[in-house]
This record gives C-alpha cells, structure tokens and sequence, in this order.
C-alpha cells in the first residue's frame, strides 16, 4: 500500500516536514512494515516552472519536419528573472524549439529550463538546434514523468489549470509529494486505505485522527432507486456470495472533463495511472476509504441488476476486452443482457464508462471474501478492488463511499445526484467476543489493567462491555479479522506497545555436552572437511533402478526400499538406500555448469525398511501425550535409517597451476578417504578385493571391520555408470555405515606414548600369490614383528621380471622403536625375522633375494 503524504495530512497531524520514512518510523511501532519510499523529486529537479506561450513561429525544415520557434514568458510580465545560470534570459522570456503543434499563442505550458534534470537522468540545457538556441524544453506528461501521452506538450488549461506564469509547476502538479509504501499482512485489510492507515498511524503516536467517512453526509436509507436483486443460489460455504448492494445515479456527467491534478498526482503516487474523471474518482474513494465501487453506464443497461452465480457455458468481455468463460462458482453482477460484471474482480466492457457517457449508475457491494479469491485466481485477473475483497471490507462504509463518489462525480463532473437510491441486503450479525480478565495479561506476559484493556479496545473502534470481572468486546466492522479472545490479546499488545513488553529469557537447562553419538558423527564429517572435501546436502529421494543398483552389490538382487505415497516427482518416489545417487546428480549438476575436479562428500541417512509393515492405523490426537504402546506402534512403523558418509571423486586433485601437476583421482585416493573417516573414530578398517555392482570389476575395495563385519565400499565407479551419467571416466567413490563404525569405536581413544629414544628401520620384500590381499599379510608381519613394531606399511607392489607367473612381490617399510632404550640392529632383525616367519607360516611368503 503507498500511502502520498498530503493525503494523509487531510486525517491525521502529521508533521508538515515529516518525511516518508519519517512516517513508516512511526507505523511499524504498530506492525506495519516499511517497502519503500516514493519521491519524484529524486528523478526530477527544477527550475521548472509554468510558461505562457507569446508566439509560435512554424518553421519548415529540410528533413520533411515543421518545428515551432516559440517565444515562452516564464517570469510574470512587469516582475525580474530571479533565476540565473547559462541559459537563463534575464528578461523572463525564453527562446524554445518545440517539435509538438498541440498549442497556440497564450497557452500556459510547462517549461523545464536550463539546469533542470527530467526523468531518466535527462538535463536541460541551451543548446543550439535547427538554427536557433533553444534554451529550454516545453514538456509532455511523459517527459514529466506523470503519463504515457507523448503526442503533445501539457496544456495546463486542459487539465482545469489556469495557474500564474512562474509558478513552481513541480509543487503544482503535485511532484514534491512523496509517499511511504508499507507491507500489509492479509488479516488487515482495512489498512489497504487511507483511512485505515490514518488510524494505525493516530495508535502509533496518540495523535488525533479524522474518519474521513464521517465527513460524508450520507442518507440513512435509500429507496425508490435502481432494481437490485439479490440471488446467490449457490453459496459457497452456506454464505451468501453478496450481502450488500448500495446504488445510486448521477445524470448529466460530462467524462471528459479532466481529473483535478491534485487527484491525479495522488493516484500517481498510489501508483494507479489517470484513465478518466468517472473510473479516478472511483479510484481515489477506494484509496480513501477501502471500499471498491463500480461506475456502469446507466444508458446500456437492460433491466435491474441481479447478483447471481454463473450459468453453465456463460462468457463475459471483461474491461480488458478479453472474451472469459465463466464458472458455476463465478459470482456475476447481470442484467436483462447477460453478465455485465465478475463481482468484485472486474466489470464487463459492455457497459463501461466512455467519452460518450451521461448517466452513470454507481456501485457500491459488499461481496464474500472466499467467491471473490477464487474467482480471481481462477481467471488470473488480480486488481486493486480483488486485493480489498478478499481480504474483507467494511460492510458498513459502502453507503459513505457511494455517496463520496456522487458528491465528487457533481463537483467536477457536472452531473446532477437523483435523491432515489438503493440499498439492498442483510447486515451480518455483530460478532461478540469474550475476554477473560487477566487473560491478555497471562498471554502477553506483562501487566494490563482494566482501565488500560478498555481504553485500547476502545481505540481500536471496539464496543467494550463489562460482564462481572471479564469483558465482552464487539470489534468494529472494519475488523473483520478479530474472531477470538488471542486476537483481542494481541492488539491489546500492538497498540499499547511491543517495546514495553518485558524480555523474559528463560532458564536454560544444565547441558550436558554432545552425544557419543555427536561426537562421533562431528569428528567424522570435520575430518573430511579438513582434508579438503566439500559437504554437499542432496535430497533422500531415488529411482527404484537407483536403490537398486547402488543399495546391494550382487546385481539382480532385490533391495527393500520405502515407496513414498506423494512423490514430489513420480520417477523419484521412493527412499535412497544409499548415498551415491544424490551425491553423483549433484556432480553431473556441477558438470554441466562447468566445475569438473570434485571431491564431495555427504554425511545423512538412508531408509531400510526390514520386514515389518510401515506406518500406523493409529494416528494419535493433538494436545496429549500419547500412551506408551502407540508410540511403541509409531516407532515399529518407521524403517531402519542408519547413518551412511560418503564421496564421491571427479576430475583431478587440485587445479593447474605453474610449478605443480595436477593427478586424476584414482581407486587408492577412494580407498584413503575412506580409511580416514574410519581413522577418526579410532577404527581399523580391512581392506580385501571386493566386487560391487556400482564399482569397477577389479578395482573396488571391500571394507570390513576386524569382526569381519562388511561396512562399505570403495574404488572406482563402473564404466557404464559414469557414462550414463556423462561424468568423466575412473570417477571414484566410497561409502561407509557411519553407524557401524559408531559402535566399533572404542569409548575412549588413549593417545600411543611417544618414545624419545631413536627408530629403527628394516625393509622386507615378499613374494607371495597375486590374489593375496596385502592387507592380509600386512596384518601377520604387525601380529609376527611384537610389541618393538610402530609401524608397518606397504610402498611397493611388483610384479614382471624376476617374478613367477601368478605371483607378486610386496615390499613393506617396517619401524621399531622401544619405549626404554635403544634397539640394537639385532634386536630390530630379530623382530623382523619373526614378521616374516608369521607371514610365510600362513601364506607361503617367501623373502625376496
């Protein structure tokens, strides 16, 4: 809602130099939150003034094109050129080049001269053109800024101004108003007015406030006026789609007199441009008063007027000139003829207002909030006056703002207001609430007074009644959103104020740290993230052919997964079984905008139903805890969702750069991300030759805890994979049960004493069969070496030359270091010697020469 300051002057005591974000200062002590600020005079500046044509000389010129060489008084004649600057005639008369022909000699114009600055960062300067200096421009509304019209200059005289020449045609045109545009929530649909926010704005500062409604003398009753029936057949809900239809005439309208400038800028600024006198003037009383009207052309109505829903197979031509097939819930506004009008959304071209009007029926209903919104959504027809309906408008103003329209369509349009009117329907009944004492305290958390409860409700415009200690409050109509006693609490606290208020934090309860759980699950993704990974959140949602590609290894198998009963896309309904298939959508996504080298990881949960039933029969009610064995059923309900990590590899290793090579990621870095997030918690990883239908025959590792538990998978993605995918080939990747690795961990990871004596280190080549694991024979030299050992690691594997057919050679770096001396080169043989005879004991290792 943008609200022009000099409008709201008219009902309020805001301040003279207050300014836009001044007012919205003060209106969201009241909730109403600022939007934005209004200001032609930010893209528009003087001096600009109001003009008189003394001649017009037209000039033919070369390029087909008459201009007029005019000479423009813009100081009063007899009176000194105040103004100075390069351009500026001291004798008050300006030399101006105009290209338009719609004045004459003694026409007041606007004139912008040299140093003024128009609309779109357009200065105004002498210059010379068409063999004359032209020092200064007459304006159109468009280059003003104040319309479209760009056929001719702005006559001032036939927009009813007869102003006197230097006159400041900014302040005259309304230019220097501003206004302040704030947010209205939809329960507060009074606010969609004038009036509405003079009121917030006389609560916000405990100044005095003027209904404007109550400056109309409007009749009590109206009778003998234009026939109006009412016939909702079909009410929506049980309430009748119209239950007020206020009608009054005026004769002898001339439309095509101009629309007051005063009201035109402020329409302007309420950002509704000026169409004519009859439909601005409708315009501006809705923005006055919050209620929409409606002018018909009397002439071309057949019959009385009946509110009723749709036929079937009905059409319209609505104000836009577009042809609409209405719908049985349509609320219409009808005559003799047909539809005329979809109540409260947009009236019909047949029977609009035009140049040729003279009689004018006017409109002024009030319609149900629920007919109104889905007929405006239904045909995608918002409005200004939809706005209002549907969020609910004062039934009672709608005689005033029929009467507001008859008074300002005589005043300046010359027609003559038939005393017959009318104004049929039914008032709804009042709503009475009510209000517990002590309850808008209890609520609120501060301290009303019974004193301070009536006087605020009675701001508001409430009729506040007492029944024994409690209160009984009537909201006014313009109210329609107070239905309850927490309503009345609430603008009990919105008009006396949310900054008094106390701040009352409440007692936190003793903490006592993070879960194991947590920490294990930090320590895990911090890990990770420390190594250079990016975490990524991918939706839980996958193909059935996804679960089961990457959700078991064996292909063919089967993989239990939870079907979703409203997918929000019917190919990803079900529940991932696994981690991969969001996080390689997110690395195709990034693919194809151009980032290639990936290293993305994803800690979350996956959904395994085991072999009960999913869901309960029972749904237990709000407001009560429910009892033991129905929770024991919502939780039997619930699939398995263990917590999985996984990564996902792409591209290489680092950017190119000068002085460094960049490495494609491969099956090893798969495997050694994999070992870290185990490294984290503490647990020892076994490392075997695996096969994964997801992973590349021959370069997938099986990861298993030292039970022989398997808890994931590591290497590099299957060829067709990737390419289905079009993701680079040797992507890598790895998945682990987090929650496998939870439980292995052990509570308490005691810290290795560091020895300060020096290390001794021996290597040791062997040969053993090609499909032996090194991990395997990694483990016996560690078991075989003793308690001297602290460390052992493979860096070499070598197969070729020297080596027998089916057999590898593995050579391994072992460390010995003892806690209380230093070794002998004996004692650290001796201990590598029974590495050896433990690793030869079980798998046939032989020490290469």
């Amino acid at each position: 809602m943008r609200i022009p300051l000099s409008w709201l002057r008219e009902y309020t005591q805001l301040p003279a130099d207050a300014t836009a974000e001044d007012l919205m200062a003060d209106l969201v002590k009241v909730g109403l939150e600022e939007e934005a600020v209004h200001r032609p005079s930010d893209s528009i500046r003087g001096p600009i003034v109001v003009g008189q044509v003394l001649s017009a000389v037209k000039e033919p010129q070369s390029n087909g094109k008459t201009i007029n060489w005019c000479q423009v008084r813009v100081v009063p004649e007899g009176q000194e050129q105040t103004l100075t600057g390069k351009g500026i005639d001291p004798s008050g008369v300006q030399g101006i080049v105009c290209g338009a022909h719609n004045f004459v000699p003694g026409d007041k114009v606007v004139v912008t001269l040299p140093g003024a600055t128009l609309p779109g960062d357009f200065h105004i300067a002498a210059r010379k053109t068409y063999g004359h200096v032209s020092a200064g421009m007459i304006a159109s509304v468009r280059e003003l800024g104040i319309g479209d019209d760009h056929d001719g200059i702005l006559v001032l005289s036939r927009i009813g101004l007869d102003p006197e020449v230097g006159t400041d045609a900014l302040e005259l045109l309304g230019l220097t108003d501003e206004a302040a545009e704030i947010n209205v929530t939809p329960d507060r649909a009074y606010c969609f007015s004038i009036r509405g926010i003079a009121r917030e704005y006389s609560h916000a500062t405990g100044t005095d406030f003027t209904d404007p409604a109550e400056l109309v003398t409007a009749p009590q009753t109206l009778e003998g006026g234009y026939s109006v029936v009412l016939d909702d057949q079909a009410p929506i809900y049980g309430v009748p789609g119209c239950d007020r239809f206020v009608a009054r005439t005026v004769r002898g309208v001339d439309p095509t007199r101009p629309t007051p400038e005063w009201m035109a800028s402020r329409l302007r600024l309420a950002g509704v441009r000026s169409i004519s006198l009859p439909v601005d003037i409708s315009n501006y009383v809705m923005f006055e008063l919050g209620q929409p009207t409606h002018c018909y052309d009397l002439d071309t109505l057949t019959g009385p007027i009946t509110v009723r829903r749709a036929a079937p197979g009905e059409k319209i031509t609505t104000l836009d000139d577009k042809v609409r097939a209405l719908d049985p819930e349509d609320l219409l506004i009808t005559d003799e003829s047909g539809p005329i009008g979809i109540a409260g959304v947009m009236g019909g071209a047949a029977t609009e207002c035009s140049d040729s009007t003279v009689n004018v029926l006017i409109e002024a209903a009030h319609f149900d909030t629920v007919s109104i919104a889905r007929s405006r959504r239904r045909h995608k027809l918002p409005s200004e006056a939809s706005k209002r309906f549907e969020r609910g408008v004062d039934w009672n103003i709608a005689g005033v703002a029929a009467q507001r329209v008859v008074d300002l369509l005589v005043q300046y349009g010359g027609g003559i207001a038939d005393e017959a009117g009318t104004d049929v329907g039914t008032a709804p009944a009042p709503v009475r609430i009510e209000l517990p004492a002590g309850f808008a305290s209890s609520r609120i958390g501060m301290e009303f007074s019974d004193e301070l409860i009536t006087r605020a409700l009675g701001d508001l415009g409430a009729d506040v009644e007492r029944a024994g200690e409690d209160f009984v409050v009537t909201p006014p109509s313009w109210r329609n959103d107070l239905e309850t006693k927490e309503d009345l609490s609430e603008e009990i606290a919105r008009l006396v104020g949310y900054d008094k208020i106390p701040s009352t934090l409440p007692t936190a309860p003793p903490g006592r740290g993070f879960t194991r759980r947590q920490q294990q699950r930090r320590r895990v993704v911090q890990a990770l993230a420390d190594a250079g990974l990016t975490e990524v959140l991918a939706y839980p949602f996958a193909t059935k052919a996804e679960n089961e590609t990457f959700g078991v290894p064996e292909e063919g198998a089967p993989r239990a997964a939870v079907k979703l009963a409203n997918p929000l896309s019917e190919e990803r309904g079900w529940l991932r079984t696994s981690l991969l298939p969001g996080l390689l959508e997110t690395a195709r996504r990034n693919h194809g905008r151009g980032f290639r080298d990936l290293a993305l990881y994803e800690a979350g949960l996956v959904f395994l139903p085991g072999d009960g039933p999913l869901g309960t029969a029972v749904i237990p009610p709000l407001g009560v805890r429910p009892a033991d064995e129905v929770l024991d059923s919502l939780y039997n309900g619930l699939p398995e969702q263990p917590l999985h990590v996984a990564g996902v590899f792409t591209g290489k290793d680092m950017p190119e750069a000068p002085g460094s090579a960049p490495r494609a990621w491969d099956w090893a870095d798969a495997l050694d991300y994999a070992r870290l997030a185990a490294d984290a918690l503490g647990v020892e990883l076994v490392v075997a030759q695996g096969s994964h239908q997801a992973f590349h025959p021959g370069r997938t590792a099986q990861l298993s805890l030292r039970s022989g538990e398997t808890v994931g998978y590591a290497g590099e993605l299957h060829p067709k994979l990737l390419a289905g995918l079009d993701l680079p080939a040797r992507s890598v990747a790895f998945e682990l049960d987090a929650d496998a690795l939870f439980e292995a961990a052990a509570d308490v990871v005691v810290a290795r004493h560091l020895s300060t004596f020096p290390v001794a280190t021996q290597d040791v080549a062997l040969i053993v069969d090609a499909a032996l694991p090194a991990d395997a024979v990694l483990g016996a030299l560690r078991e075989g070496a003793g308690e001297l050992l602290e460390d052992v690691h493979l860096f070499d594997v070598y197969t070729g030359k020297g080596i027998d057919e089916g057999k590898k050679s593995l050579a391994f770096g072992l460390r010995f270091r003892a806690d209380d001396r230093t070794l002998t080169a004996d004692e650290a043989s001796e201990a590598r010697a029974a590495a050896v005879a433990l690793a030869a004991e079980r798998f046939g290792a032989v020490q290469r020469g």
